[in-house]
């Protein structure tokens, strides 16, 4: 007989795959047959009839469970109220919908069926177990909620995690519903299944089915509980041999880990010149000069890439860089905080990097400084995130990497925060209060315009009203039972402070780790960054854990980290992919090919160019990755903009509104074309008369030795015998170097390879 071959369902004998069955009863038992069988109770409405719906996605929002219904019913979203949706079932539409004279007759049984017209289409069959459990249940009086009915307080799918070789191509899934009363009942063909990725399909009876070789996660629900399944299918690899590459640090041991099951050997290392390159945009933002690469490459110290790192960590660039991606992240744009704002927040966040200031003192003094706007720098954090609940969001997706704006109107779908739970953070955060001396809006059209400074500080105001209730929410910590007790005079947000930044806190350090990861690797361990929950795992837990700990160990130290995570082997790998992990998208087995980002991209090309851009409002020197906000000169003013603005903008430069990793595009698009081939901020750099090109056309260099200057500088190694010939070519097709050299430059800083890490 097949495994899980059939399933009881409610005393009814389902089908499950092909094969076939045999049943036999213990020594002594019973003979199957109704004769012996006791009635069986009414189907229970919470435990019984309300997966059904669900079962069906007709409580989802796209159909009944929508805020306005679909066809004048509605259901509570995904059975959030099942006492509203019992009577919206049973009193509503003059009580047609459960019919308890004709059961048959119940629209809810025939618009599903499609006996009769639904526009949902149909949902099951007659005579299905879910048409038989309504009907049962509509026979038997179509009781409701009952107090004492059992409440489910876990959910249980196995395998939690599997490996399945071709040829190999399906895994039947089973799902144990655990209730409070001690009973363990097999939900597997009432639960609901939705793939991560469209790599698997999965049937109605949790039936795992491969449409293409890789690893997914499966999320199944079943009522107000959630688990996930991860699940990977690979080709078969029947000569697959280990490499077993040398170990850097625990990094690579926990990489190595997760890839070896899966028959998955890592890339070899990048040569020097790409590891290089890499390491200076990662860490400073910046490619290497091209003396710098050339002395790297030269160099035959074994240790010369650990010291290359320890270096670049000890650069002003590297707290102009990572200033950068927090100033993103802090909402560190003018028209809330308006210019003068902008820089002292910008200032502010920069010198805490230089000094090595602790990630979780940096956040301490987001969270609790009171005071100017001006004077006090880190008060600006507060002024980009006006109310109660912005706050509470902004803090939740910055420091501990939860998404709480579906729970501001209903329970979240795919984690455990409760509507109630949301209102109860917010209020956290609800004694924050501001003046405004003399501050003024300057655009009467713009809510979120303001000039001016302003003063933060802790009001008296303690309350936000659930949405729910209607009434005052109570201050509690997100997902923790260690909220102390507030008094109207308590410091919540110092409290908070030494909550959240507490070591015993792992999600904090688990968040900055992976933010961190994420950087570096060009892809976060949890993604999307902001979205930690149990289902959504991280791809390597183990690894997240490991890291987390390193940082608190290290005492939050940034610099440490990053130190850690570029000299493992897994950061040094090359993006090249061998035969075993060119579907690899997961696990790290080798680099991730990214675009540069527009700051990296525009201060490359001047790096190369020896001309700096220009931004409206700067004076001329200044780099991209130096701009403390977004516009200086808003764009509508008279020279609002200037060429390097332009630039910014259309490679995806975030406007920083949200305050998510998210809000900056990296994606390649055909406005970056036009930009990149006729675009008035590189032509106006490569024709400048004082830039590196005219010096070099106008000096005794040799063809040769510009050729190989140029490659240097940009892609960090030499070119090639063909691309040094063609080059040389070209130059000596003209008397004037100059216009060809212009040419020659804007070709390599159109490349794929200058324009993406490696």
């Amino acid at each position: 007989m097949l495994d899980n071959a059939a399933q009881v369902i409610r005393q009814i004998l389902l089908a499950c795959a092909a094969g076939l069955l045999s049943l036999a009863s213990p020594p002594g038992g019973s003979s199957l047959g109704a004769g012996s069988a006791t009635a069986a109770p009414p189907p229970d409405f919470l435990t019984e009839v309300m997966p059904v719906f669900a079962k069906g996605g007709c409580n989802m929002g796209a159909c009944h469970g929508n805020l306005n219904g679909k066809g004048g019913f509605k259901l509570s979203l995904r059975g959030e109220d099942p006492q509203t949706d019992y009577l919206r079932l049973t009193r509503e539409f003059a009580g047609r919908r459960v019919n308890r004279l004709q059961p048959k007759a119940s629209l809810i049984l025939l618009k599903p069926t499609s006996q009769v017209s639904h526009q949902g289409g149909k949902r099951f069959a007659v005579d299905s177990p879910a048409w038989r459990l309504l009907a049962d249940w509509i026979a038997a009086g179509a009781p409701g909620p009952q107090a004492d009915s059992p409440q489910l307080v876990r959910l249980v799918a196995t395998p939690a995690e599997t490996i399945q070789f071709a040829p190999h191509d399906h895994l039947q899934l089973h799902v144990t519903a655990h209730f409070d009363n001690g009973e363990q009942r097999d939900v597997t063909s009432q639960a609901v299944y939705d793939p991560a990725e469209m790599r698997v399909a999965v049937s109605e009876t949790g039936l795992v089915q491969r449409q293409d070789f890789g690893e997914t996660t499966v999320l199944v629900r079943f009522l107000d509980q959630h688990a996930a399944v991860r699940v990977a299918f690979m080709s078969a690899r029947p000569d697959f041999v280990w490499s077993d590459p040398p170990v850097a640090n625990l990094i690579d041991r926990l990489v190595d880990a997760r890839i070896r099951p899966l028959k998955i050997n890592p890339s070899s290392l990048a040569d020097d010149g790409t590891f290089l390159r890499r390491a200076f945009l990662d860490a400073i933002g910046l490619p290497p000069t091209a003396a710098e690469a050339r002395a790297f490459v030269a160099d035959a110290n074994p240790n010369k890439r650990s010291q290359v790192i320890d270096a670049l960590l000890l650069r002003p660039e590297f707290a102009d860089h990572w200033a950068l991606k927090w100033a993103d992240l802090l909402k560190n744009e003018e028209r809330v905080l308006d210019t003068r704002g902008v820089e002292a927040f910008h200032s502010w966040i920069r010198d805490s990097i230089d000094q090595g200031k602790p990630v979780d003192q940096f956040t301490r003094e987001l969270l609790t400084t009171q005071g100017s706007t001006y004077e006090r720098p880190a008060t600006n954090f507060w002024r980009a995130n006006r109310d109660p609940l912005t706050r509470g969001e902004t803090v939740a997706r910055l420091f501990l990497g939860s998404r709480l704006l579906c729970a501001k109107c209903h329970n979240h779908p795919f984690e455990h925060w409760k509507q109630d739970e949301y209102y109860d953070w917010a209020t956290v955060f609800s004694q924050i209060d501001y003046l405004l001396p003399g501050n003024q809006r300057t655009d009467k059209r713009d809510k979120n315009e303001f000039i001016g400074e302003q003063f933060v500080y802790r009001s008296g105001l303690t309350e936000t009203t659930s949405a729910r209730t209607g009434e005052p929410a109570q201050a509690k910590f997100l997902g923790s039972d260690e909220t102390p007790s507030f008094g109207i005079e308590d410091d919540r947000l110092l409290a908070l402070a030494d909550w959240l930044t507490s070591p015993q806190n792992k999600q904090f350090a688990r968040t900055q780790a992976n933010l961190v990861w994420y950087h570096l690797l060009g892809r976060g361990l949890v993604e999307p960054l902001d979205d930690f929950r149990e289902t959504n795992p991280p791809a390597n837990p183990e690894l997240l854990d490991a890291l987390a700990e390193e940082f608190i160990r290290q005492e939050f130290d940034l610099r440490s980290l990053v130190r850690m995570i570029m000299n493992s082997r897994t950061y040094q790998l090359s993006s090249e992919p061998n035969e075993t992990n060119a579907g690899d998208t997961h696990h790290f087995s080798h680099a991730t090919v990214r675009r540069l980002t527009a700051e990296q991209l525009l201060d490359a090309q001047s790096s190369v160019l020896g001309a700096a851009a220009e931004f409206a409002g700067y004076e001329s020197g200044i780099r991209a990755g130096q701009l403390p906000g977004v516009y200086r000169v808003q764009p509508r003013e008279v020279d609002g903009q200037k060429p390097g603005d332009r630039f910014l903008r259309v490679f995806g430069k975030p406007a920083r509104q949200l305050g998510c990793e998210c809000e900056r595009s990296n994606e390649t698009t055909l406005s970056q074309t036009f930009a990149l081939i006729s675009g008035d901020s590189l032509h106006q750099r490569l024709t400048s008369e004082e830039n590196r090109l005219a010096e070099w056309a106008s000096s005794e260099r040799t063809n040769a030795t510009i050729i190989d200057e140029l490659f240097w500088s940009a892609l960090s190694r030499p070119p090639t015998a063909s691309e040094q010939a063609a080059c040389a070519a070209a130059l000596e097709m003209g008397e004037d170097r100059l216009p060809v050299l212009q040419d020659l430059a804007w070709a390599v800083m159109n490349s794929k390879e200058f324009l993406f890490r490696h």
